[in-house]
């Protein structure tokens, strides 16, 4: 029995990996020192597996972006408005694709299965695949010569990519797998020539849900990959969720496969259990979380190890997290501000492996020799179970009513609209933006110095609303129709929250990468969830005193707030998820009590959170839409609920977004180049909705004549006296200058469209 692992967080313990790319992206780290400076990353991780005693030590996880773009450029996938002319891309190409450039739009932007964590659509359309570098091979070498470490490559699998992917039609499936096919072979071959005695190849598509023809296609790929690459073990893995058709995987022409058995439902032990495992392949046992952050009951992890060495000889199997630890912090060692109860029940990816390579431990050398770390396990994990924390009575006696409180408001959308309409006397057209105005070095600054003590709150209260004012003033000028505070007093929209809500907590260094170099600290979970004193209040009205233009009232939603958070593990999801919107009603109430009569829900990761198995959607569904209606369905008619949403796949739930009922709804469309409005051709959407229409990930300012565009699709399918206009997404990340020339001709594409569609909507 071995232990391994599956992937290592690439940001660093101090985010160097973060810097390293914003000072190149910012002209201050030329390309040789940044290379330089990412080596030195690479090979640190290396070092820390290496060192805690993992046997296994995956290479070619590491990336300058993303690694479903390092698989596009590899395989020379390059759209044509990137002017590639061959070879191996070079680096201003590759963070065109990622971030955009003046001269072309980036590649889209989605979530990575049902994670937080962003990657690059890959773009097939006329395009075809040649290999322009084997960067597995560059990165098994270098592990092996700068460190004597014999990696195993982490490749991403070939049908998974191509189901991730985007620009050809189902049709043409097979004949892209026939296109890749040797491509993928040739990497096989030359790692083998290069001396690696295994591959990783990623495939957890196989834990979605999958027809008859689609597993014909996987064994047709991997019957041919053993054919082209016979000198070289392949490990299958697969994570996040259990693998329905275990038969025919397990039955893949490949010498190992790896399951998750803490995401599986029991599902995936119970297959090895009945349904035996072949005899002549590794298990790949994921026993310890990859994506939560607590330890884990390694009693139970020893008992179920043992269930499987029932099934599987102990020197077939490797002791594995579940999925790429990419999804967790570095290491807890660094969080001694932590009340010690918390601490000591806490995991992240350096804790993780020493849980693994324990497990290992105590299969060869038996339980004697772990009882001390046993006891350990077992009791920090009782004493956070014990705390006070999680024994509020007042929560518990509100879920237990649960079914007294209102989940609808007390009007249909139909009535709610007239009401509003008389109240607000809005244009056709109404243009806003999502919340967020840029957090400038100088924001950044006061508020390091206030939470550092250095500035006293009431000189930071000063300050932000100066940056209000400011605001206020632009958009005044601007003339959006709708404004926003600007969110200067906050410093993640989850995190933000969650310092206020009890049931909390909040760690030093415990970053995530998010998309890009755009790292997160999630918060901590670990208590109940409660409200204790107004959150948004002060800086919203104090917004609202300086206009009569109407500004929203800016919140997080329950089920974005829960989905990027770390969630207790001892209640279910559905449970956190509804004291958190009993928490943030009180938040809406007491806005619209302060005279704030738009109040905006944000729930950009409401479908992040949807099941992998589809059978298992409606149920997720079914919560997720009553916790947001839980948190928002007390506020009278006129008050007008907006909620927005980004970067996702909307269109096989588009009945579920209605169902929120918010009044209007804001959703990116600019980076999927307005696929989603082929949805509304053939479902009928009635209220407020604005389709993002430029891209706030990427520093160029568009053009009028593109927005305009964007908005003549949209009113191919909407009404125009049903539609906003507005950014994709929050301008947080975005500079001054960029803002004010984006929003400026923003406003200006509005103008031509009131115009143009004018009388169209007064027919209405």
């Amino acid at each position: 029995m071995k232990s391994a692992n599956l992937g290592y967080p690439r940001i660093g313990r101090d985010r160097e990996w973060k810097k390293a790319l914003e000072q190149h992206w910012a002209g201050k780290l030329p390309e040789e020192q940044l290379h330089e400076e990412l080596k030195a990353i690479r090979l640190d991780r290396l070092k820390v597996q290496q060192t805690l005693g993992v046997d296994i030590i995956p290479v070619g996880d590491f990336t300058y972006y993303d690694h479903v773009l390092d698989t596009a450029c590899m395989f020379g996938l390059i759209p044509e408005r990137f002017a590639y002319e061959g070879g191996t891309p070079d680096l201003g190409l590759y963070y065109a694709m990622a971030r955009g450039n003046k001269d072309a739009t980036a590649l889209e932007m989605t979530k990575w299965f049902n994670t937080n964590y962003h990657y690059i659509v890959p773009e097939l359309n006329g395009l075809t695949p040649k290999l322009t570098r084997n960067r597995l091979v560059d990165t098994y070498r270098e592990a092996k010569q700068e460190l004597g470490i014999d990696g195993r490559p982490v490749l991403l699998g070939l049908f998974t990519f191509l189901k991730l992917s985007k620009g050809y039609r189902q049709e043409e499936l097979g004949g892209w797998i026939d296109a890749l096919l040797p491509l993928y072979g040739q990497v096989l071959r030359e790692l083998a020539e290069a001396g690696a005695a295994w591959v990783q190849i990623d495939e957890p598509i196989l834990a979605t849900t999958l027809g008859e023809s689609d597993l014909a296609l996987i064994a047709r790929i991997y019957a041919e990959l053993r054919q082209s690459a016979p000198g070289i073990r392949i490990l299958l893995q697969t994570y996040f969720e259990a693998v329905d058709a275990y038969k025919a995987v397990t039955e893949l022409p490949v010498h190992g496969i790896g399951l998750d058995f803490v995401h599986d439902g029991g599902k995936n032990l119970r297959a090895v259990l009945d349904q035996g495992f072949p005899a002549d392949k590794v298990l790949g046992a994921g026993l310890i979380d990859g994506r939560g952050i607590w330890r884990a009951d390694l009693q139970g992890k020893l008992d179920k190890l043992n269930a499987i060495r029932g099934a599987v000889s102990e020197n077939r199997i490797l002791v594995q997290p579940s999925s790429s630890l990419l999804h967790v912090p570095v290491s807890a060692k660094q969080e001694t501000g932590l009340d010690a109860v918390l601490r000591g029940a806490l995991a992240f990816a350096d804790e993780k492996l020493e849980e693994i390579v324990l497990l290992v431990k105590a299969n060869q050398l038996g339980l004697q020799a772990v009882k001390d770390e046993l006891a350990l396990a077992i009791q920090n994990r009782a004493a956070l179970q014990q705390s006070p924390s999680r024994a509020r009575s007042d929560v518990h006696r509100q879920i237990a009513g649960l079914a007294s409180e209102p989940f609808e408001r007390p009007s249909r959308f139909a009535a709610r609209r007239e009401t509003q309409r008389q109240r607000w006397q809005l244009p056709l057209m109404p243009t806003t933006t999502i919340g967020s105005f840029p957090q400038t070095p100088e924001v950044r600054s006061a508020r390091s110095k206030w939470r550092k003590g250095e500035w006293s709150a009431e000189r930071y209260e000063s300050f932000v609303q100066e940056q209000i004012k400011i605001w206020i003033d632009v958009q005044t000028e601007l003339g959006l129709d709708v404004f926003v505070h600007g969110e200067f007093e906050r410093n993640d929209m989850v995190e933000f929250f969650g310092e206020k809500l009890a049931g909390f907590a909040f760690t030093a260094n415990g970053w995530v990468q998010s998309y890009g170099s755009r790292c997160v600290k999630p918060p901590i979970i670990y208590g109940d969830v409660a409200l204790e004193a107004p959150m948004t209040v002060a800086e919203t009205v104090y917004a609202q005193s300086l206009t009569d233009v109407p500004v929203k009232g800016m919140l997080t939603g329950p089920i974005t707030i829960l989905n990027w958070s770390f969630v207790r593990d001892d209640l279910s999801r559905e449970e956190v998820a509804y004291q958190i919107a009993l928490a943030l009603r009180k938040e809406v109430e007491a806005l619209e009590s302060s005279g704030i009569g738009m109040i905006q829900v944000d729930e950009p990761a409401i479908r992040e959170g949807l099941p992998l198995k589809r059978e298992q959607w409606p149920h997720y569904l079914n919560w997720a839409v009553r916790a947001f209606r839980l948190s928002t369905a007390t506020v009278q008619d006129e008050t007008q609920i907006h909620t927005h949403m980004c970067y996702s796949e909307f269109n096989e739930i588009i009945d579920a977004i209605s169902d929120l009922d918010a009044d209007v709804i804001s959703i990116e469309t600019s980076r999927s180049h307005g696929e989603l409005i082929a949805s509304f051709e053939d479902k009928t959407y009635d209220k407020g909705i604005g389709l993002g229409v430029y891209d706030i990930h990427s520093p160029r300012v568009p053009l009028v004549s593109e927005m305009t565009a964007m908005i003549d699709r949209a009113l191919r399918v909407l009404a125009p006296d049903q539609f906003w206009i507005n950014p994709d997404c929050g301008l947080k990340t975005r500079k001054y200058e960029e803002t004010i020339a984006a929003l400026r001709n923003m406003v200006e594409a509005t103008e031509l469209a009131r115009a143009k569609y004018a009388e169209a909507a007064s027919s209405v």
